[in-house]
């Protein structure tokens, strides 16, 4: 594809979105879809509309297909298309009854289960890795393979669920984690990806300004588990060849919501509290109680998501020992900055007075 093409599908991508996510704002506000603020949320503006997520899928999917027609079959899209469809409404429909109804942890869990399967079926599978030093291919029997990329694509479309929780936060930083898999795709002739890429890469950002602070529309259950599903997707195509230190590339570029879901882990398996359980000491609370305003806090995360998108596009470039003593040195400067921030507390450190003041004035 040309670069012009790749502009006409970033473009068409991001006006159909930006001309469907009004007209989702009124149908979301008709059915009722709309946020409750309660104790455990930043917003306190009631009534915003949800099913974001819906906007972003029309921007998405529109500016695919046409990609399909007009580079097709230049362009191997075969398997892939299916995959990004049949999971993506799969996700859609199950948070869009979420943000309507409420759904309970374990049938949300059971849906993506189900688009990873479909997902995997169609060929997006994490079935070998290559010794980056002896160049022997591992080959996973396919059980591994099958729990090795489930637990990938469950596990990114979570930690973009999990880091929505300010205006903008989960849209901005899923673009820019789609445009450095994008630019890594493009580097390394993953042509199908970069396409994918760019026509994500587009709805995000036409959606972006209806929902940067203060939103006047949030992306909901329906679009953070939509736009994690297809992130984790655009990071598996561009995954060929891959060896234990190039798969490293896409983790780094997911460092931010990875992290933040691995602290989030950790904090309820030492309380002894269901995993799923919500609190406050996600990196985005933490941010906007040190900051003091969600734009602050969310410029601040978007700041250190570009440093390791930067840091993963710099990976790329590396081979054998170097790349695994800059790993190494990557590792030890970012827990070194986590516990310095407290993120690896497991309760609030603040006064329990101060904390229940900041509870009941950042409620969502």
């Amino acid at each position: 594809m040309t670069p012009l093409g790749f502009l006409l599908t970033f473009a068409l991508a991001l006006g159909v979105t930006a001309l469907a996510t009004p007209m989702v704002a009124r149908i979301a506000r008709v059915l009722q879809a709309i946020d409750r603020p309660d104790e455990r949320k930043v917003n306190r503006r009631p009534d915003i509309p949800l099913l974001g997520g819906v906007a972003v899928a029309c921007g998405f999917f529109v500016a695919l297909a046409a990609s399909v027609v007009v580079a097709s079959p230049a362009i191997p899209f075969k398997g892939h298309v299916e995959a990004y469809l049949l999971g993506g409404v799969l996700l859609l429909g199950v948070g869009a009854w979420d943000d309507r109804y409420g759904l309970r942890a374990a049938t949300k869990l059971a849906v993506q289960l189900g688009a990873a399967a479909v997902a995997v079926v169609f060929g997006f599978q994490l079935d070998h890795l290559t010794d980056p030093f002896s160049r022997n291919t591992l080959t996973f029997p396919t059980w591994l393979m099958w729990l090795a990329t489930t637990i990938w694509i469950v596990g990114v479309t979570n930690a973009i669920n999990l880091i929505d929780g300010l205006d903008g936060l989960a849209t901005g930083v899923s673009a820019i984690i789609a445009a450095t898999l994008t630019f890594i795709a493009w580097q390394s002739n993953s042509i199908t990806a970069a396409v994918v890429g760019v026509a994500y890469l587009g709805a995000l950002l036409g959606f972006l300004p209806f929902n940067f602070s203060p939103a006047r529309i949030f992306l909901g259950d329906t679009g953070a588990l939509f736009i994690g599903f297809v992130l984790s997707l655009i990071a598996l195509e561009a995954y060929q060849k891959v060896t234990v230190l190039t798969f490293i590339v896409p983790i780094l570029a997911l460092a931010v919501p990875i992290i933040d879901t691995g602290l989030s882990v950790l904090r309820r398996v030492r309380r002894r509290a269901p995993i799923f359980s919500p609190d406050r000491l996600h990196i985005h609370h933490r941010l906007l109680r040190s900051e003091g305003s969600q734009r602050s806090a969310v410029l601040s995360i978007y700041f250190l998501t570009a440093c390791f998108c930067v840091i993963a596009v710099s990976f790329t470039r590396l081979e054998g020992y170097a790349a695994i003593l800059f790993l190494f040195a990557v590792v030890l400067l970012t827990l070194r900055l986590l516990r310095n921030l407290g993120f690896f507390e497991i309760e609030d450190s603040r006064d329990p007075a101060e904390a229940a003041a900041s509870q009941e004035g950042e409620a969502r």
